[in-house]
């Protein structure tokens, strides 16, 4: 099993070793799997666990103080599971899991994905925040009345923090104590092949500082993530400019276009700042190896192959 993962494109993190170290265990625990679709959940599982990453615990806060992640996954043969906007969940990638294999659906969201995951094992009710993130969303001076006035919030402080804002190519440095600055971590992704089978995923806590219920590009099919015969991508960065770029199945179709995986992780970045001029990586799993592209300060990633 080939495996490449990702923990967030933005700025450089502050602790990048012990990142760096969690993705190469998460994309070696990939490696050990039976299938793709496996091999992408047992690789997240342990990054949406960890704070240093922005999916599951330690996740974004949204206007509210809510953490809500967002997930979605897809195999080669088009088949496609997402789950979004569900507090109290980790394991988001499992529950996108379970839309894929159990469901006929693309895309379950908000209470009913929670009931979904409680219904097919995957814990609910757990506190996502951290003593960090809590602090951070107190220190804000957070809104107590209706979307408006979440809105006017937000307008200064949605998506703070140069590693998980994405937007814009000059985005700060790593977070750091600064007020409306987000801790060092972001989205995380992988893809994974036997050789004959692909399956990508991507997991999410969101960007910091959303309006409540926001949902970005991580579960929607074409954006976060893509998967065909061809190979796999999985996306990070400014997530509305990923959606309306679809940056993942523009990355997979380049794959489709002949295009090696490192060249169509690079041409997929270029096209995207060049529409968007915002802060994007990606990962590609092709059939000659994988690939990875970044317009940000840093995107960290691993392989592993067994």
């Amino acid at each position: 099993m080939r495996v490449v993962v990702h923990g967030g494109a933005g700025g450089a993190p502050d602790e990048p070793a012990p990142r760096q170290q969690a993705l190469d265990r998460a994309a070696e625990r990939g490696a050990d799997a039976q299938t793709p679709l496996d091999a992408v959940e047992a690789a997240l599982a342990p990054l949406e666990s960890s704070p240093r990453f922005n999916a599951g615990v330690g996740g974004a806060v949204q206007s509210d103080g809510v953490v809500r992640t967002d997930a979605g996954v897809m195999t080669s043969d088009r088949e496609v599971g997402a789950a979004c906007s569900m507090p109290g969940v980790e394991r988001a990638a499992s529950v996108a899991r379970v839309v894929h294999s159990e469901t006929p659906h693309v895309l379950v969201s908000g209470g009913h994905a929670v009931d979904l995951a409680s219904e097919f094992g995957t814990e609910t009710g757990v506190d996502l925040l951290t003593d960090e993130t809590r602090e951070r969303y107190e220190a804000e001076d957070p809104p107590r009345g209706g979307p408006r006035e979440h809105l006017g919030w937000l307008a200064t402080r949605f998506g703070s923090g140069g590693d998980r804002a994405g937007g814009g190519l000059n985005n700060g440095g790593a977070g750091g104590d600064e007020p409306g600055r987000a801790p060092d971590h972001d989205t995380v992704g992988a893809v994974a092949s036997d050789g004959e089978r692909f399956a990508a995923a991507t997991s999410t806590g969101g960007r910091s500082f959303a309006l409540a219920g926001r949902v970005g590009d991580v579960p929607q099919v074409g954006s976060g993530f893509f998967c065909t015969e061809a190979g796999g991508a999985s996306a990070t960065g400014a997530g509305e400019d990923i959606a309306r770029v679809t940056l993942s199945r523009r990355a997979v179709g380049h794959l489709e276009d002949g295009l090696g995986a490192q060249a169509a992780a690079d041409r997929s970045i270029e096209e995207f700042e060049a529409i968007t001029e915002s802060g994007a990586g990606v990962i590609v799993l092709g059939d000659d190896g994988a690939g990875s592209a970044f317009n940000t300060e840093e995107m960290q990633t691993s392989i592993a192959y067994k």
